[in-house]
């Protein structure tokens, strides 16, 4: 895999410089009214556009996306014009330590001052300001934001007597009670998204402890953390997951009602609703209670994908001015509603009833946000990790052996950083 990574960094390298596949020409002079945006999400092409087609008639600056499916290429690609003299006018990354690598190495546009008047305009809020701050200052603004959340099959919890739980014991129950009545109650994956349960009970339990292990300062091997995989093993041995294997549709499983319930981010509102599912009738959302209630607030999991300039971009003055753009009410009610998910920006108004009540909720006091795994890790041990995680949802009975996988990963990259 590495050799793999290695050919694809060099391929695109060499692509990128001699074929110009960027925006082209020196940095800094040129004047520019169409920008490209080069990003890893080639499935919203049609949402990128638009919102380009709408800052053509705002800003006049046009925006044309440029999308990658196969993230080691889109990230070399992306390293690469570090390098070079051709250079995206904007781009798509993600927040956590892959970010403060790249900032770190001076790539990335400096946005402090947008993040102040956007928080003083009310476009943007402080609690996501942490995400996008490294060394007191801000880069990039959210691409996009989702809050992770449960699915559930209205009919299937209708049916069966269920609400959404607002206890874990609740949780339990009901999970106990559809699995008596031959209903899987959770859906599973071993493939990429193999660390989603890790996450929640994790986080759910001891967010000071998840926080602390993104960070270095706690081990895969600490008791905490083999309390949490003890839990999703009781909970793998009870019958509560699909099989990891399976290859249906998540959407179509929960359509189908074999499976009650999944956990993911508001953005898979738009795959239930392709599926011909009615927001509020056939579906809902709700936020998975704590495992452990101590600390009064619930943890929250979401994500936020960051959209950036390059510091010496082709004509930085416009990438700045799309950005700002970009974070407005009216870019972001275009952008999110056509989606079908959420919006960064607190005006906008999300017309699906559920996705509102979901957006209200997660900006009250009651919920303390926790930035997902997925950013939130390293990359390197991140992808021990899902290796590892996929393996332990098929043979659950080595849970200890996956963590000192993922352990020994976490110790080499953190032994390079001291």
């Amino acid at each position: 895999m590495n050799a793999v990574r290695v050919l694809t960094a060099v391929c695109a390298a060499v692509v990128l410089a001699l074929a110009g596949c960027g925006s082209g020409g020196e940095t800094g002079t040129e004047k520019k009214t169409h920008l490209k945006l080069y990003n890893d999400k080639g499935a919203w092409a049609q949402y990128f556009k638009s919102v380009g087609e709408l800052s053509q008639k705002e800003i006049g600056l046009s925006m044309e996306p440029v999308g990658y499916t196969d993230e080691p290429t889109y990230e070399a690609f992306i390293k690469a014009s570090f390098r070079t003299n051709v250079k995206p006018d904007l781009f798509t990354w993600t927040t956590g330590q892959r970010m403060a690598e790249i900032v770190k190495e001076g790539h990335i546009a400096d946005t402090t001052d947008l993040w102040n008047e956007a928080i003083k305009n009310g476009d943007l809020t402080e609690n996501l300001k942490p995400y996008y701050t490294i060394d007191g200052k801000q880069y990039c603004v959210p691409l996009n934001i989702a809050y992770w959340v449960m699915f559930y099959n209205k009919k299937v919890f209708d049916a069966n007597g269920l609400r959404p739980p607002t206890s874990w014991a609740e949780f339990m129950a009901a999970a106990d009670t559809l699995k008596s009545k031959g209903i899987t109650p959770f859906y599973h994956t071993s493939v990429l998204f193999s660390f989603v349960w890790f996450q929640q009970l994790l986080v759910g339990s001891d967010p000071d402890l998840y926080q602390r292990l993104s960070e270095g300062k706690a081990k895969y091997t600490d008791p905490g953390v083999v309390k949490v995989m003890e839990l999703w093993k009781s909970m793998i041995d009870k019958g509560y997951f699909t099989d990891p294997g399976d290859k249906t549709e998540p959407a179509a499983g929960l359509k189908s009602g074999k499976v009650a319930m999944g956990n993911w981010g508001t953005w898979f509102n738009t795959s239930l609703t392709q599926a011909g599912m009615k927001p509020g009738e056939d579906y809902g959302m709700f936020f998975i209670p704590n495992e452990n209630p101590k600390g009064g607030k619930t943890s929250l999991l979401f994500e936020s994908g960051p959209l950036c300039s390059l510091d010496k971009a082709p004509d930085r003055e416009a990438s700045m001015k799309y950005l700002k753009w970009w974070v407005g009410p009216v870019a972001q009610d275009k952008w999110a509603n056509s989606r079908g998910d959420v919006s960064g920006n607190p005006k906008v108004a999300i017309p699906d009833p559920g996705l509102q009540a979901v957006t209200k909720q997660a900006g009250s006091n009651d919920y303390a946000l926790y930035n997902r795994y997925f950013e939130a890790t390293p990359a390197p041990i991140l992808t021990a990790a899902l290796d590892a995680f996929g393996a332990f949802v098929v043979k659950p009975a080595d849970y200890r052996k996956q963590l000192e996988t993922i352990q020994k990963a976490a110790d080499d990259y953190w032994s390079k950083k001291k």
